[in-house]
């Protein structure tokens, strides 16, 4: 009977990623209450948006890797491991059962915060528990313990709900929003506000006059233009690196123009995985409801309603080629920035802290960029073994060659290795280093919550809209 059993999880198993999210989505929809046919469509939704980023990540890898190879060996650089963005992550983590483990665990911890009255959020963007999946996967994959992983996921999600509640006010300011309005996120990307909360007090006591020569975004934004987008980036990135990397001129312009394809087409089919989810997330959201006996909630979605400001997309735009400069001198940096160099994973936390401030806000996510890149070259070995083992590497990496991604939880990220590594080598001072760390951040959120809820109380005094 085991063996039996172990055939056919196996036999499931081989399906690959995007057939297993299609069954396992659409009965865990048919569970929440949802209807067959919406549970379905759901279902087939998200098999068909992993389908295509596999398709664009396969792209992105059999162009740029030759590419990325002549250009670190022309120019010394070192930079060999490939950023692909935070596409084959989403697929390593939906391929993964732990993914619905970590998805359940986590949507039972915000069912009892809101019955016990500790958050009034509700997060129905499941889609973006693969942030949280990957610090999972990477400290289960060094720990082999999955109950440290369970307490270290947990602890990541409670911290995403408290920010979603303190993070509230400034959001209603910054976009407009009346006192009815619902609409929060709680992507775990926003988690690095602390740290940017200090830096941002630096500049403060150090640099009171920056303020001063602030610019208009809209205006820049609108001048810009199509040169600023997407496409145009992905197009700069392409000539950068052919160019750099001596590829013969035909080569280069074939590089610039798949650049900028892909670089639309992740935003084109990231836009998928929402609908993928959202059967199932009207589910839970209809369950709490109910049980709640018409509670105010706050629904907690994914972040990019935050662009509304044009802020966001200005310093986007404008950091995009510090980070490949950033890259090239940081010492102990691998990583090429290229499916991640527009850095929208840090864009929301400093958005928020900076007020919208333009110059404040680049010379954060100038400071910040090193933990992005350095987060990237040291889980690299992690994300490549694990795309292995999940049968879902990306063709045409050179040999042994690695990638990453600068994505959310980079700081997370590294504990998770560092505190694996500690407990499967029975490391005790490893052990109380990280539990130093967490101890630390805890009081660096609890600092950071008291400014923000002190900052929301003067501007309401004022009466102030950013």
């Amino acid at each position: 009977m085991i063996e039996i059993a172990a055939k056919a999880f196996n036999g499931f198993i081989g399906l690959g990623g995007a057939a297993m999210m299609f069954f396992i989505l659409t009965i865990l929809a048919l569970f929440f209450g949802v209807s067959l046919r919406n549970a379905i469509e759901g279902g087939l939704r998200m098999a068909i948006a992993l389908t295509g980023m596999s398709a664009v990540v396969s792209l992105l890898t059999t162009s740029f890797s030759p590419a990325l190879t002549s250009f670190a060996q022309a120019t010394g650089t070192g930079l060999e491991i490939v950023d692909l963005g935070w596409a084959p992550l989403a697929v390593i983590t939906w391929g993964s059962l732990y993914t619905l483990y970590f998805a359940c665990i986590c949507t039972v911890l915000n069912l009892v915060f809101l019955f016990l009255n500790l958050t009034n959020t509700l997060i129905v963007d499941l889609f973006n528990i693969w942030n949280i999946s990957i610090a999972g996967l990477i400290l289960h994959y060094y720990s082999h313990n999955i109950v440290i992983t369970s307490i270290f996921v947990l602890g990541i999600y409670a911290l995403m709900l408290r920010n979603a509640d303190l993070i509230k006010p400034s959001v209603d300011r910054m976009l407009g929003f009346d006192k009815d309005n619902a609409v929060i996120t709680a992507h775990p990307c926003v988690l690095i506000a602390p740290f940017v909360m200090v830096l941002n007090r630096v500049i403060d006591v150090c640099l009171p006059f920056v303020d001063k020569f602030d610019f208009d975004a809209e205006t820049l934004n609108k001048k810009i233009g199509f040169f600023g987008s997407r496409i145009a980036i992905g197009v700069y990135v392409g000539l950068f690196i052919g160019t750099l990397g001596r590829l013969p001129f035909a080569d280069v312009i074939k590089l610039a123009f798949t650049g900028g394809a892909v670089m639309e087409l992740f935003a084109i089919v990231g836009g998928w995985f929402g609908p993928a989810i959202k059967p199932i997330a009207d589910g839970i959201q209809n369950i709490a409801e109910k049980y709640l006996h018409g509670r105010r909630l706050y629904i907690a979605i994914d972040w990019p309603f935050l662009g509304a400001r044009a802020e966001l997309w200005t310093t986007v735009n404008l950091l995009a080629p510090i980070i490949l400069l950033i890259a090239l001198v940081l010492p102990g940096n691998r990583v090429m920035p290229l499916g991640g160099i527009l850095l929208t994973a840090l864009m929301p936390a400093v958005l928020l802290v900076a007020d919208g401030r333009i110059l404040r806000m680049m010379l954060l996510s100038i400071c910040m960029t090193p933990v992005y890149l350095l987060s990237a070259t040291y889980t690299a070995e992690c994300f490549t073994n694990l795309s292995i083992a999940m049968n879902s590497l990306p063709d045409n990496l050179g040999n042994g060659q690695m990638f990453s991604s600068l994505t959310s939880l980079p700081i997370s990220r590294m504990l998770a290795r560092f505190l694996g590594e500690s407990v499967a080598d029975g490391n005790v001072a490893g052990l109380l280093g990280s539990v130093a760390f967490v101890i630390f951040y805890l009081f660096l959120f609890r600092w950071y919550a008291k400014k923000m809820r002190k900052r929301d109380v003067a501007c309401y005094n004022r009466g102030d809209s950013v």
